[in-house]
């Protein structure tokens, strides 16, 4: 039965996480909008507000009304005007993405734009309803002065002076002939013109003549009876020639024999509202700090640059991960970093001024350019080197002069039926391996080595379910002595059967590094072969009680804070005694403090201990004698080596490794003349097929 995989617990609740982002949204919010609310009630009201939010960015399928429903309660709660919506995007914008539930955070970056999208358009139509409300109510308020204006000219004259004059929409009065009789200072204002000025105009003569139709036809139904009101969109010639874009609503005044008297007109000015919403537009495509369009935005352009891209010379797409950065920020603050990136999007620009190009900034200190090439288009190598350039011209900020680098995966003339997301993942995939190399490199998308990598990542993500299923299992190696041949160890390896393919010990570890698999798998391999060891001990095999049980671990796991604990409790279930392990770590890791740690208390708590992967390099002997090592095992590369006839300069590897007063076991033997050529040079022990493979634990006893 596989031994059971720990996973990391969270490091916050979701109930935790909402509770402070629902906090800190009401305490910002309450210093902008004016609400019905003490701060307790309106603390409540806007964690009910964010558990919808959050419902909306898990819920599936996808509902737009009900996100908008959300934008509307804001709305309703109060004077919640533009800094409102601007606190709660901005709280929301960057809070959703640190909640634990939201992790990691490209799966749910999509949904969460998508919601914060909704909510602004819920908030734009909250606010369109209740502008419209109070046209309603004011529209009421008018035709009530002018029916009682029929009875009482004097009392009806005051009152309509006193509405038309507070009141900040514009008011036109239109005589049954479409001629202006009265408006007051709003409407002024809005079109450009004094009062006086006003009087006397025909009315369709200040609409735009697109739509003067359409209004003039409106004109005659509420005449005829066939409509009561008119609300419509339109478009009034200021005097300066500008378009003023309002809300015009129309209704016809009766007399006391209900014979049509005259029209009155309010004229809301919607130039605010329109611009608030191409603001917002425009933010929910663009990054706040650089100005540069964001991730949602550059996908968008791509698919077109692509539709549109020259068949011979396509487009290139570069995709930029600035090295350092994280540094800059950790020592000199986030504010500095910002001004950094605005500093980095400003060169960019620079260096693509002449192409036909765009910058995009993604998550981070990601950047992306697309360049749709022309005939002069500079070479990939040549562009990325006049970035790296323009990067390393130090800029000075708050007294700090800075300069970056930036790794970049490159996709050149990707084919034009790709799709957007294809061309994304192949730059990214591009970039991840230019970051593996080390930083200021570039590397060029190639799909034949896309492919491996895809087919490697694949089996990656489906080792959590073959070890569920049991297709994974440790496999035993026999460690022999040299000079008496008999087995004084087991080296526990891992196995995984896929059906048509048999994937090795080192595959497996690879694999499972790469997926963050490697310290539960890792511990259930302990597990198991602990177990095994103990099992054979009382079932009195061939085995002896002296049988030692050898684990080799890989870089992460050897620097695992909780390495030393999951030996414990391995031994603590199986009860195997601590001197029958010995736990090997490759000998590279040494330079990094949590090895060292681990390996020290391991070898205090009486585990034998390995340094792997041993060979020639300088500081492998230093590590040797500095640490309490009982074994060291010679690099298989090494003894590949020795077998191919170069053996000369491995003849003092064996007495130096003695020096340090461990036994040294050789890797990968694989003929009886390598096994006297080791024993020989002073070698206690070896492994590798001359003296048995790997085998499942029943046939490894036969």
């Amino acid at each position: 039965m596989p031994y059971p995989t720990r996973r990391p617990e969270a490091t916050q609740s979701p109930d935790r996480g909402r509770e402070l982002l629902a906090r800190k949204w009401s305490y910002l919010l309450s210093g902008v909008v004016v609400v019905p609310l003490d701060r307790s009630q309106l603390d409540r009201e806007m964690r009910v507000r964010l558990d919808e939010v959050c419902d909306a960015v898990h819920a599936e399928p996808f509902t737009q009304r009900a996100v908008e429903r959300i934008g509307e309660r804001l709305v309703a709660l109060g004077y919640v005007g533009e800094d409102g919506l601007r606190v709660t995007l901005d709280v929301l914008g960057k809070g959703l993405f640190g909640l634990p539930e939201f992790q990691p955070v490209e799966r749910h970056a999509q949904r969460i734009a998508a919601v914060l999208g909704a909510v602004s358009c819920g908030f734009l139509v909250g606010v369109k309803r209740s502008v419209f409300e109070q046209q309603e109510s004011m529209q009421l308020s008018l035709l009530k002065a002018v029916r009682d204006a029929q009875w009482n000219l004097k009392e009806s004259e005051a009152r309509f002076e006193e509405v038309a004059t507070s009141s900040t929409s514009g008011i036109l009065v239109v005589d049954l002939s479409g001629r202006l009789v009265r408006a007051n200072t709003a409407i002024g204002q809005i079109l450009g013109y004094t009062t006086e000025e006003l009087t006397g105009f025909a009315l369709l003569d200040l609409v735009h003549p697109d739509s003067a139709k359409v209004l003039d036809e409106a004109l005659r139904a509420l005449v005829a009876g066939a409509q009561e009101r008119v609300r419509q969109p339109q478009r009034l010639l200021r005097k300066d020639g500008d378009v003023a874009r309002i809300s015009l609503t129309v209704s016809l005044v009766r007399g006391a024999e209900d014979q049509p008297g005259h029209f009155v007109a309010v004229v809301e000015d919607g130039t605010e509202l329109m611009l608030l919403q191409s603001e917002l537009n425009r933010q929910a495509l663009h990054d706040v700090s650089t100005g540069l369009p964001n991730r949602q935005f550059f996908t968008t352009h791509l698919e077109g640059a692509l539709r549109r891209a020259d068949p011979v010379r396509g487009v290139t797409l570069f995709h930029l991960d600035l090295d350092a950065f994280g540094m800059v920020c950790n020592s000199l603050g986030r504010r500095t970093g910002e001004r950094l990136l605005v500093h980095v999007a400003q060169r960019l620009k620079a260096v693509v001024a002449r192409e036909k190009a765009m910058i995009a900034r993604f998550d981070g200190d990601e950047f992306a350019i697309l360049i749709e090439n022309t005939a002069t288009t500079p070479d990939v190598a040549t562009t990325v080197a006049e970035i790296n350039r323009e990067l390393s011209e130090p800029v000075y900020l708050d007294d700090h002069g800075l300069a970056v680098s930036a790794s970049v995966g490159v996709v050149r003339r990707p084919p034009p039926d790709w799709e957007p997301a294809n061309v994304m993942r192949a730059a990214e995939q591009a970039l991840r391996r230019a970051k593996s190399r080390r930083r200021g490199q570039w590397e060029l998308f190639h799909p034949g080595q896309d492919a491996v990598e895809r087919r490697v990542d694949a089996m990656a993500v489906a080792m959590p379910g073959a070890l569920e299923d049991g297709d994974i299992d440790v496999r035993y190696e026999p460690v022999v002595d040299l000079g008496g041949r008999g087995v004084v160890g087991v080296t526990a390896r891992l196995h995984w059967d896929r059906g048509d393919d048999e994937v090795d010990h080192d595959t497996c570890t690879d694999l499972a590094e790469r997926s963050g698999l490697i310290l539960s798998l890792g511990e259930w391999q302990l597990a198991t072969a602990c177990g095994q060891l103990g099992w054979w001990a009382q079932g009195g095999g061939p085995l002896g009680a002296d049988v030692s049980l050898h684990v080799a671990l890989t870089r992460h796991q050897s620097r695992d804070g909780d390495l030393v604990r999951r030996v414990r409790r391995v031994l603590d279930d199986t009860g195997l005694p601590a001197s029958r392990l010995t736990v090997g770590m490759p000998v590279e890791v040494f330079p990094e403090p949590d090895a060292v740690d681990n390996l020290t208390v391991l070898a205090e708590l009486g585990v034998g201990t390995s340094l792997d992967d041993f060979g020639l390099g300088p500081d492998d002997l230093a590590v040797a004698s500095e640490l309490p090592v009982r074994w060291v095992r010679v690099a298989r590369r090494l003894v590949a080596r020795q077998a191919r006839g170069e053996a000369e300069f491995l003849a003092g590897l064996v007495p130096l490794a003695l020096r340090t007063g461990a036994r040294v076991l050789v890797d990968g033997v694989e003929t009886a003349a390598q096994a006297e050529w080791w024993r020989a040079a002073g070698a206690a022990a070896g492994t590798g097929p001359w003296f048995g493979t790997a085998a499942p634990a029943g046939e490894f006893q036969r």
